[in-house]
């Protein structure tokens, strides 16, 4: 087991990893403390392969846990939902000694911890992220919220989780077109952060594809090292930690204008890093040529580089400009430098603009 500790003063936490990591969560649960119930949040597929065995681990630990299921996918990531875990909470007797277990992907994790933070004013919620791409950046931080019809989680709260429990054999089973998905991510941080982890992905991509599980291993560590270090110096995204959404402003336009039907999150991000690149040659930003590097390791890992031409860029430059990252009517937009830098610019409307146009268009 490899553990990373996030150090946050008294909201500090472990993120372990391993192969078989989540058969240990009722012992890392009651090594943190030991709650009167845990209610375990999942969706029903994840339910379905993992659910009893993270019952019976919080079992053997002395720990209570109930099964709420709620439907997958981005739809279902509303007040709504969260209204019924709370009534689930409620029905169980759930008080403030009680805990929340997210056992799913992103979607799981930001509604579980979402409802966690706010029942009763907050109780503990433990992560276990089911996907590559909630292994690698939704589980980790803090970050809780749902979407609203205009956009991506604009209602939402910092909490941090008890601890993160890993497991990599769970990625055996997540659909191919999920774990591209997540290799958006795992890219998204070589690109921002670490240029030798970056090259050593786009080496390795075909290794990646074919879920050698040495190279998910080092993947998924890198990957919360860098997440661990950037949350550390900056938990609540004042400074460093918006370097985080490089590709995301973009990418969530895209998943709101098409209604999160047609792009996954992590397609939609792809889409969004080649755009946003773009914008960091075009406005000088960069010191070196990005967009064309950045488009072929997103297209080594079989990710798209560029949007259907029916998606209006009108529409989403409407949607950027109501995206939660505008500050007094200006779009801020963490952009690379080169690869393994960025820092975050403040765009005209007509960078958006240029960069949607090229987005959408047929020569990517």
């Amino acid at each position: 087991m490899h553990e990373v500790k996030v150090n946050l003063g008294e909201r500090s936490y472990v993120v372990t990893i391993g192969r078989g990591a989540i058969s240990q969560i009722g012992q890392i649960v009651t090594s943190v403390r030991h709650p009167s119930m845990a209610v375990v949040v999942s969706n029903p597929t994840v339910a379905r392969l993992y659910g009893d065995e993270v019952l019976s681990s919080l079992s053997d630990a002395g720990i209570r846990g109930e099964l709420v299921v709620v439907a997958a996918g981005e739809r279902s990531k509303t007040l709504a939902t969260v209204r019924r875990v709370y009534d689930a909470l409620l029905d169980l007797k759930v008080d403030r000694s009680g805990a929340v277990v997210a056992l799913g992907g992103g979607v799981i994790g930001d509604l579980a911890g979402f409802a966690a933070a706010t029942y009763m004013r907050g109780i503990d919620f433990y992560q276990v992220p089911t996907t590559l791409l909630a292994q690698v950046d939704a589980s980790v931080g803090g970050k809780t919220g749902v979407d609203l019809p205009q956009g991506k989680n604009l209602i939402g709260a910092f909490h941090q989780p008890r601890a993160v429990v890993i497991d990599t054999l769970t990625l055996r089973t997540l659909p191919a077109r999920e774990l591209r998905c997540g290799l958006a991510e795992v890219i998204k941080h070589g690109i921002i952060y670490d240029q030798e982890f970056f090259w050593q992905l786009e080496q390795r991509a075909r290794h990646l594809l074919s879920r050698c599980e040495d190279d998910l291993y080092h993947a998924v560590c890198r990957s919360v090292e860098i997440k661990r270090d950037v949350v550390q110096a900056d938990e609540r995204e004042s400074g460093l930690r918006a370097i985080l959404n490089f590709g995301h402003t973009i990418g969530h336009a895209v998943e709101v204008v098409t209604g999160y039907g047609k792009y996954r999150h992590g397609e939609a991000v792809a889409i969004g890093m080649v755009a946003e690149a773009f914008i960091a040659e075009r406005e000088g930003y960069a010191e070196e040529p990005v967009a064309e590097v950045v488009a072929q390791a997103i297209a080594k890992m079989r990710l798209p580089v560029k949007m259907d031409a029916s998606v209006s860029p009108d529409s989403l430059l409407r949607a950027i400009e109501l995206d939660k990252k505008a500050r007094a009517g200006e779009i801020r937009l963490a952009l690379p430098t080169k690869i393994g830098r960025c820092d975050v610019f403040t765009v005209s409307r007509d960078a958006i603009c240029a960069a949607l146009e090229f987005a959408n268009s047929a020569a990517l």
